[in-house]
């Protein structure tokens, strides 16, 4: 058998302290997953059943990386967010059996073209051209559970131009990342590679091109992404 063309380069993000790179399968998103953000994008954050949304696997894009501002929007937005990166896959996983499927975890950041999501909302269609556009996840070095444990508290911080946006902390998660896993894999049987973005706090807005967005959280230091010029 042979491939009618050459087939897409397997996407990756990079090991903390290693050369080593991981291998990305899946990216699944959790959507209003801080109940200050919940009531800034104009929701209840009572503790309904979370929802996803995904990016593909090829949206990825390493801290450093120059990102352009993107095509048919006016309304490009940063969000700050812990990911979470399967090691073991499965299905049906319990809740206290959770976190033995997480490799590690890193610092991301949500790329949205917010005006094209609110759009899609208001119309009840799928948020996909709002989310899941080129280079739309910004996925730091993935720390291993074994150097840095399973972050359930701690700072979650974005800065634009140095100017403080979101500041939070990860105990304000209305889904943990146990319970997320659990959810997640009762629906669709998880595999490692999967990443898992687990949601962003209050304050997301807007960047311009020339700025510079860095995301940082406790244990897992920081992300920076510069906007380039429009796509």
């Amino acid at each position: 058998m042979a491939y009618v063309f050459e087939p897409p380069a397997q996407p990756s993000v990079a090991v903390a302290n290693s050369d080593d790179r991981l291998p990305v399968r899946r990216i699944f998103c959790v959507g209003r997953n801080y109940a200050a953000h919940a009531r800034e994008m104009g929701k209840d954050p009572d503790r309904d059943p979370p929802f996803f949304f995904t990016k593909p696997a090829d949206a990825v894009v390493d801290s450093g990386e120059t990102v352009a501002y993107p095509a048919q929007t006016e309304n490009f937005h940063y969000e700050a967010e812990l990911v979470a990166v399967i090691g073991t896959g499965g299905r049906d996983i319990a809740e206290e059996d959770s976190l033995a499927h997480v490799w590690g975890y890193a610092v991301g950041n949500d790329l949205t073209r917010r005006d094209l999501q609110l759009k899609a909302r208001e119309q009840g269609r799928p948020w996909d051209w709002g989310k899941a556009f080129d280079r739309s996840a910004v996925i730091g070095p993935v720390h291993p559970v074994a150097e840095v444990g399973h972050p359930d508290k701690g700072a979650i911080r974005l800065t634009v131009n140095g100017e403080v946006k979101q500041d939070a902390d990860l105990a304000e998660l209305i889904w943990s990342v146990p319970e997320i896993i659990s959810i997640l894999s009762h629906s669709i049987e998880l595999r490692p590679g999967d990443l898992l973005m687990t949601g962003t706090p209050a304050g997301v807005g807007p960047l311009a091109e020339g700025d510079t967005c860095k995301v940082e959280i406790a244990g897992l230091g920081a992300i920076e992404t510069a906007i380039g010029p429009r796509a």
